[in-house]
């Protein structure tokens, strides 16, 4: 009686096992980080948005009125139907209008909590509130349309240059992207 050397395994070796684990292992955290990455230009994506579509209602009101709302504490004075205070950023409650036009129904907020966007109006030829700066905190530090380096001239998240006094987007960092009136610059004081 001859006696069958070979050996049928039905299943898989351990080695094998843990290769493929291995290998989900880095498909897995490639996946996330590629996810999270898509996250943060999609919210950065909202923020350019959102303060483009401010800057058109804030240019509709100047033709108007010949000149920018005012500004409280970094909000647009002009929610006059619910408070006749500063517009908050994010808040349904908040419409920017004059009680005759509707400017925006609902003033955006910053996608992240604990950030926000700022508002400044600029006196332009000793005239008040004839420019405007929007400004914002991009999260994507690679950004091009982040503020660019007063030495290189480059976009530079990390250390944009110094801004007006007191502009601040809340949450961790400086503003680091702006969006202004043709008439002024996002340094401009």
């Amino acid at each position: 009686m001859l006696k069958n050397s070979k050996r049928f395994s039905g299943g898989f070796t351990l080695v094998e096992l843990l290769v493929v684990i291995a290998i989900l292992g880095i498909l897995v955290t490639i996946g996330l980080t590629s996810f999270t990455s898509a996250q943060i230009r999609g919210r950065d994506a909202q923020r350019k948005s959102d303060l483009k579509q401010v800057s058109t209602a804030l240019e509709l009101y100047y033709s108007d009125y010949g000149r920018y709302p005012a500004a409280s504490s970094g909000k647009i004075a002009g929610c006059t139907t619910v408070s006749a205070g500063p517009c908050d950023w994010g808040v349904i409650t908040s419409e920017f209008t004059d009680n005759k036009t509707i400017y925006m129904k609902v003033v955006p907020g910053d996608p992240t909590t604990g950030a926000n966007y700022y508002y400044r109006t600029v006196t332009v030829n000793s005239v008040d509130s004839q420019g405007f700066q929007l400004y914002a905190k991009l999260e994507n530090s690679r950004d091009l349309n982040c503020l660019p380096d007063a030495a290189t001239g480059k976009p530079n998240c990390a250390s944009p240059p110094t801004l007006p006094a007191g502009v601040t987007c809340g949450g961790s960092g400086s503003c680091n992207f702006s969006v202004t009136s043709s008439n002024v610059t996002a340094t401009q004081e």
